[in-house]
């Protein structure tokens, strides 16, 4: 049995599947009428929507199996092998494949021989799992067949891109504050566990009122989108970048000491820097930040690196009024 290698880029991967909350959900019927659709057409007995996460899959709809009856482990799992491609992935008969032929799947119940999966790609090549049709009787698909599955599928990635909807801020195209949240727990349970240092950037704009008051709502919006992207540049594409509402942005940094951090930050002050030397607005984006070190026995949750985030935010931005570094709007 041949053990299902892992997509490049599978840390994002997971970090998109897991803000999704669909894991260890109850079944939806947007997800079984897609599923019941292919059972009918195909004549299969078995049909699931299968995603694929850190070391098991899980079925968010099945057809003709209880998820019960297969076990979970993704060592197993043939849609393992087929979200490293992103092509259907076609087993005609797994007791003639080197591959499968000894997998537990084939051997006992579901007693798998034959299985197409197409991968369920979403934003950035992302595929978290696939739709698959798993036949006990060998057999193929003509092209047809694959242009069918292929339909099938894209209605599947419809519904999950509705479900990734909900975690993006609409203005901006980063994490909202759900996606952010979500993605973060993720990240911070693994710094616990693997004992590596963390950081939260809490962010605010400066004068970001007096940007709508003198130059309108739009021209407001317009230096969030630009902030945002400024974010994106700065930070790095591991780090959970997202704006929290309003002018507040937020970004955890996993696996960077002090040191690093402080790098983050000078490169994050340049950008700015740059920035405004060259888009020649009238006004200038500039923003206040509270860093906070993650400390696992005084913060519980991604919350409480908020709150105190928040509060050193807020006293950097009181400091600079002190200063007269601005006025305040």
């Amino acid at each position: 049995m041949k053990v299902p290698e892992y997509p490049e880029n599978e840390d994002v991967r997971i970090e998109i599947l897991r803000s999704l909350n669909i894991l260890d959900t109850e079944p939806e019927e947007r997800f079984d009428r897609i599923t019941r659709i292919a059972k009918r057409l195909f004549g299969v007995p078995i049909v699931l929507i299968s995603l694929v996460d850190l070391k098991c899959q899980w079925f968010k709809s099945s057809q003709g199996i209880e998820p019960s009856q297969m076990p979970q482990s993704r060592d197993v799992s043939f849609c393992g092998h087929a979200i490293v491609g992103d092509e259907i992935f076609i087993v005609a008969d797994a007791l003639l494949d080197d591959r499968f032929y000894d997998n537990p799947y084939v051997i006992d119940e579901p007693k798998i021989r034959f299985y197409a999966g197409v991968p369920l790609i979403i934003s950035k090549g992302i595929k978290l799992g696939t739709l698959c049709l798993i036949d006990r009787c060998p057999r193929i698909l003509n092209e047809e067949d694959r242009r069918l599955l292929q339909d099938l599928g894209q209605m599947a990635v419809q519904e999950l891109a509705v479900l990734q909807l909900a975690t993006i801020d609409e203005l901006t195209q980063i994490s909202n504050r759900r996606g952010f949240v979500a993605l973060s727990q993720y990240s911070l349970k693994l710094c616990k566990r693997e004992n590596k240092p963390a950081s939260l950037f809490f962010l605010d704009l400066d004068l970001f009122k007096e940007i709508n008051d003198r130059y309108g709502h739009a021209e407001g919006d317009r230096a969030l989108i630009d902030f945002s992207m400024i974010l994106k540049e700065s930070f790095r594409e591991s780090d959970v970048v997202g704006r929290l509402g309003g002018d507040e942005f937020v970004a955890l940094l996993s696996n960077v000491d002090r040191e690093e951090t402080q790098l983050v930050l000078e490169r994050l002050e340049r950008s700015l820097e740059e920035f405004n030397q060259k888009s020649n607005r009238g006004y200038q984006i500039i923003c206040s930040v509270g860093i906070v070190a993650f400390d696992s026995s005084r913060h519980q949750s991604i919350n409480d690196l908020l709150a105190e985030g928040d509060r050193l935010m807020y006293a950097q931005k009181q400091e600079k009024r002190k200063k007269s570094v601005y006025s305040p709007s």
